[in-house]
């Protein structure tokens, strides 16, 4: 039997999986037991989930916790975290709680723009083509309205259309960038449904005008697509205190904190190897709560690294200011967010986690996830300039090890008993738990 196959997505799930299981996993005699172990108990609900994409063989779980206590513009909220990695909610968590005694996270937004374009090729005169276009442009819109007749009725809609000449970068290239107000949606599939309505209005009157009859103008339609860079669509937050009030316990030097905090932060600014590890820290609280509500954290990753290396060097997306005696740490996001359309309105975990944060807006969804990920690298700095990355990390890493060691109940709470004030390390653990093996 061939390890290709042609009509693999017409088989039923059953097939997929004998298929699967015979021609790559037969040495494991667990594999049909391990993907049925994960589908739903209730059949309605396995299929909610079978249809969500092609070729389902099963569901791949990640935990989803909880972090307490983030008090944002003076309103509490318990933020969901959809994460594997072990220290990330507690690490939000416990900025959190740090955060809610010394007034809690102020945000606010810059602006909401999406942005798509029509890409495309011309290889006659520009000022022929900006004439053009200006004639045609109000037509543009004007075929668009039956895809932006609902969006204006709540207050969206399509903002500008403007022509861009890019042939300094790439012979005959331009563009129609377009830019969007799509409320509470994400906007994609809107936006992506205007772009081409747009693409198909311009060809067909580019063909038909004058431009290509007498001046011999050629013009080629590329493609239509929305852009997942949003530097229009900011999300700011930030947090701030006395320096004096940053001392976390007895002996804490709050002065020196900050001041290695500050270094920290424009070590990252300027240093493209800790900056990407530095925004790595910040996406674990980002990605957490953008995949916890149903979102595209594919689309939001790659905006916002653009968006770090938007002034021509990769960079903290996180500054700190130390004036006047205080301490003000913040960040500044491109997020595109939606809270309706998608997941959002037919996935059962993202409707329950969007309740348990008020039913929010695209803007505050926006503004809560730039908290969790201001929250994340702060928890990750003071830790670094502080004990250390590693103690807090293996401390929530021990569980993951101990299961890899199949330990039993009783090995767990002896391990845990013991590693409270022993370090933990991989080997270390190994040790320990085949010394009360023995």
């Amino acid at each position: 039997m061939s390890k290709t196959i042609q009509g693999f997505s017409r088989l039923s799930k059953t097939e997929k999986i004998d298929w699967i299981s015979d021609q790559y996993l037969s040495e494991n005699p667990n594999a049909k037991a391990i993907l049925k172990q994960y589908w739903n108990g209730d059949d309605k609900l396995q299929q909610l989930h079978d249809e969500f994409i092609e070729n389902t063989i099963s569901n791949y779980y990640l935990p989803l916790g909880v972090a307490p206590n983030f008090l944002i513009n003076d309103r509490p909220y318990a933020i969901p975290m959809a994460i594997e990695e072990s220290s990330v909610v507690a690490a939000a968590s416990k900025a959190a709680k740090f955060w809610m005694t010394r007034g809690g996270f102020k945000t606010e937004i810059l602006g909401t723009v999406k942005v798509g374009h029509v890409h495309f090729t011309y290889d006659g005169e520009p000022d022929e083509l900006i004439l053009f276009f200006e004639e045609i442009k109000s037509k543009l819109i004007k075929e668009a309205k039956p895809i932006t007749k609902k969006m204006e009725d709540r207050g969206g809609g399509i903002l500008d259309i403007v022509l861009k000449n890019k042939t300094k970068h790439l012979n005959n290239y331009y563009q129609l960038q377009c830019t969007f107000e799509t409320l509470d949606a994400m906007g994609a599939n809107f936006i992506n449904s205007c772009l081409e309505q747009f693409a198909e209005t311009f060809q067909r009157e580019f063909e038909s005008h004058e431009i290509a009859r007498d001046y011999d103008g050629r013009l080629q339609i590329i493609m239509s697509i929305l852009s997942n860079y949003v530097p229009e669509c900011i999300a700011v937050a930030s947090v701030s205190c006395p320096i004096e009030e940053l001392a976390d316990g007895p002996g804490f030097d709050a002065q020196l904190f900050a001041t290695k905090f500050e270094q920290a932060v424009k070590i990252a600014q300027i240093e493209p190897y800790r900056a990407v590890t530095h925004n790595k820290g910040i996406m674990n609280g980002v990605d957490a709560v953008v995949i916890a509500t149903g979102n595209d954290f594919r689309a939001v990753e790659a905006g916002i690294h653009a968006y770090a290396a938007r002034k021509g060097s990769y960079s903290s997306l996180t500054k700190v200011e130390l004036e006047n005696g205080n301490f003000t740490f913040s960040i500044k996001l491109p997020l595109a967010l939606g809270t309706v359309g998608g997941l959002t309105n037919i996935h059962p975990l993202v409707k329950l986690n969007l309740e348990l944060l008020g039913n929010p807006s695209a803007e505050e969804l926006m503004q809560i996830v730039a908290v969790a990920g201001l929250a994340q690298n702060f928890g990750a700095i003071k830790s670094l300039t502080t004990t250390g990355i590693q103690k807090g990390h293996m401390k929530m890493h021990l569980m993951n090890i101990l299961n890899q060691m199949s330990a039993n109940d009783d090995e767990k709470s002896q391990a845990i008993n013991h590693f409270k004030t022993h370090k933990v390390t991989h080997s270390a653990v190994e040790h320990y738990v085949e010394s009360i093996r023995k």
